[in-house]
């Protein structure tokens, strides 16, 4: 139960900063005299976020081998093709 609530206050931390971090990036964008400290900062804010999701994302390519339904027999050396 408390891996549930840790892995959900740790998504809640993933999407409070891309969300926090893309505000502040528009905001920025947004005024005629865009302050660049405050846009790249809203972008890092936003990127950490988007890190932190990604990160928690398995790759498709870590069990290709044990997915596939197709196996192949081990070839013998005296075996000739």
């Amino acid at each position: 139960m408390l891996n549930f609530i840790d892995m959900n206050i740790s998504r809640l931390i993933n999407y409070v900063c891309i969300i926090i971090g893309g505000v502040i990036a528009i905001y920025a964008q947004a005024e005629e005299q865009q302050d660049t400290f405050l846009l790249v900062g809203g972008i890092v804010i936003l990127m950490f976020g988007i890190y932190r999701t990604s990160r928690n994302i398995p790759s498709k390519y870590e069990k290709q081998e044990e997915d596939s339904f197709v196996k192949s027999e081990p070839i013998d050396e005296d075996e000739t093709r």
